[in-house]
């Protein structure tokens, strides 16, 4: 019998990880806990056993996803041409975003879980390492601040009700139009920053 319990509960875990999964994907994280107990099937007092609080949630949903993004910017970091590296990272990110409208929200919301917390401190960390070479380099703006891809990354959610005919399409589009805007050109800057913009440093 406690076998069968412990499958029951399993079973649970799943299927509101899934539910929770396709709504955030499709709707972004406004979606309600109720709206996802319905998707899995079970009742309120289910998931909130499972899941106590909402931000829980978020955390085990997109596990995954910020295991890809950790990948994505290493990969970047590891490319001899910080440049290049930089580059494969906007398109990838955009990209793993236009799949998934919640993720960008889930990665920059504080975490009540220190793991998570401290893994998009580490994100970032790497992030602002692969700028200062691209910036080293001359082929990043000198004036680039790592909100400023944050600030992108949240214009993109905008994309995520695109139909998905035109979806990849126009991702592609929207890192292209990102890249030449971050791209060293000598001319123009952006408006002046607010006092908090984490400018890219390491030290």
């Amino acid at each position: 019998m406690s076998q069968m319990l412990r499958s029951d509960a399993q079973d649970n875990r799943d299927r509101i990880l899934t539910a929770a999964r396709a709504l955030f994907s499709e709707h972004g994280l406004d979606v309600t806990m109720h709206a996802i107990a319905r998707r899995a099937g079970v009742g309120p007092a289910t998931l909130y056993r499972r899941f106590p609080t909402k931000r829980a949630l978020i955390d085990e949903a997109f596990a995954i996803e910020l295991q890809s993004c950790r990948r994505i910017v290493e990969d970047g970091c590891s490319d001899p041409d910080p440049w290049h590296g930089f580059v494969f990272v906007i398109h990838e990110l955009i990209a793993l975003h236009i799949r998934n409208r919640g993720f960008i929200d889930a990665l920059i919301t504080d975490s009540a879980a220190p793991e998570v917390s401290e893994h998009r401190r580490r994100l970032l960390v790497l992030l602002a390492q692969l700028g200062k070479r691209a910036q080293e380099a001359g082929d990043l703006r000198k004036d680039f601040v790592i909100d400023d891809l944050i600030l992108v990354l949240l214009a993109g959610r905008g994309l995520g009700p695109a139909l998905r005919a035109t979806r990849e399409t126009t991702a592609r589009r929207f890192a292209a139009l990102v890249i030449d805007a971050f791209k060293e050109s000598g001319t123009g800057s952006p408006s002046s920053f607010p006092s908090g913009s984490r400018r890219v440093q390491t030290s």
